[in-house]
């Protein structure tokens, strides 16, 4: 079959063929089938790692899901980023009738068809978004966070064509240079790293004739890559935070505390005042964030008492604390599961269904309770320079 979205590569007498897709395509999915049904590869590579995997094939998947162990692992704010990510991608199917990634389905479904291995080749969602996560700094968290968000207002108008016509190379490569403006980390993680990956596991697939469904934008980057050795372990890794990063995350409280104290011996009254601005603007705006989320009252207290006390540790987040209260007050029923899906699709549906509601709770504290760190820290500066100088 001749595409101009198939390319045949030559390894060492292996025969490797790339099918370039648009995921929301249903023309992609129909020539996956064709491909593989064609060709009767010995391995099918699916740009699919083990989660995402079982995202696609078990319907199930979200009654299972236990909200209060996702909070206590610290993956909320992981778990609510890809569900935002994936909002985008979900409203473009439902428009075109379509399953998300059915392209891949296919290729799930075209392999076990012809007998062939299938090979989950891309890596691990969650080990790129931490990788993602530790590259940008706080303004670009914030900044990556509102663009996210806004993107669930957005409302993007494309035909099938249009869709189809995002496979051009030069639309493509317009798109990644636009993207890499904004963040420049996040082409680097989200599409040179994976390149990488992609290539080595498609490389290190077994059999003669290897057939490799991924999406259009990572064509080109592969054909470069697999020709050149990669260490998956190293591209694996999730990075510990800095020393300068751990440094200046202690520093900062422990100057706070020192202020205070400081203030404190040389007028109590002083003092007192800079402990209760700390106090009001960290727990006032980590409430605030409660009550941005349509959080419980209890939870928006919690919020509030935990804020000055957490922000005083780099090892705790107010939202953790109001996020578990949350789901223990409002625990999400098998229905809010079951609706996800569509809840995602719209601003209304994220504050309505309780799942993504106590992701939002902890989204939406931590960001006041930083908002009330930097502005209660001034107030304690400004005190304390007022003090002494």
């Amino acid at each position: 079959m001749t595409s101009e979205n198939v390319h045949r590569l030559d390894l060492g007498g292996r025969q490797l063929i790339l099918v370039g897709t648009a995921h929301v395509s249903r023309q992609s999915a129909a020539e996956v089938e064709a491909i593989i049904e064609s060709e009767k590869p010995d391995t099918v590579c699916i740009e699919l790692c083990p989660a995402r995997y079982r995202a696609i094939t078990d319907a199930e998947r979200w009654k299972k899901t236990d909200i209060v162990k996702i909070i206590k692992e610290r993956k909320a704010l992981l778990l609510l980023a890809n569900l935002v990510l994936s909002s985008y991608q979900k409203r473009l199917a439902k428009k075109f009738g379509i399953n998300p990634g059915q392209e891949m389905i296919q290729g799930i479904a075209s392999a076990k068809a012809v007998g062939a291995e299938l090979c989950l080749a891309d890596r691990d969602i969650q080990v790129t978004m931490l990788r993602l996560w530790r590259k940008l700094g706080f303004w670009g968290k914030l900044k990556l966070f509102f663009q996210l968000t806004l993107s669930i207002f957005y409302e993007e108008e494309l035909s099938e064509e249009d869709i189809e016509a995002m496979k051009g190379k030069d639309i493509l490569s317009a798109a990644l240079e636009e993207l890499a403006r904004s963040f420049p980390q996040l082409k680097s993680i989200l599409i040179d790293e994976r390149d990488r990956y992609l290539a080595q596991k498609i490389k290190a697939a077994p059999g003669a004739k290897v057939v490799a469904v991924l999406g259009a934008g990572h064509i080109p980057g592969i054909k470069k890559e697999i020709y050149r050795d990669h260490d998956l372990d190293e591209l694996s890794k999730v990075p510990p935070p800095s020393r300068v990063t751990r440094v200046i995350a202690w520093s900062i409280p422990a100057a706070i505390v020192a202020l205070i104290v400081a203030t404190f011996s040389v007028d109590t009254a002083i003092g007192a005042a800079q402990v209760i601005s700390w106090v009001l603007w960290n727990g006032s705006l980590g409430a605030v964030g409660a009550l941005i989320a349509l959080a419980h009252p209890l939870s928006l207290l919690i919020a509030f008492v935990v804020a000055p006390i957490s922000s005083l540790s780099p090892l705790l987040a107010a939202g953790w604390f109001a996020g578990l209260a949350e789901a223990l007050l409002r625990k999400p029923q098998v229905g809010d599961f079951e609706d996800l899906a569509d809840d995602i699709h719209s601003l209304k549906g994220f504050w309505r269904n309780r799942v993504t509601r106590i992701l939002l709770v902890v989204a939406c504290v931590n960001l006041g309770s930083t908002a009330g760190t930097i502005i209660g820290g001034a107030e304690i500066v400004n005190r304390f320079i007022g003090t002494f100088f």
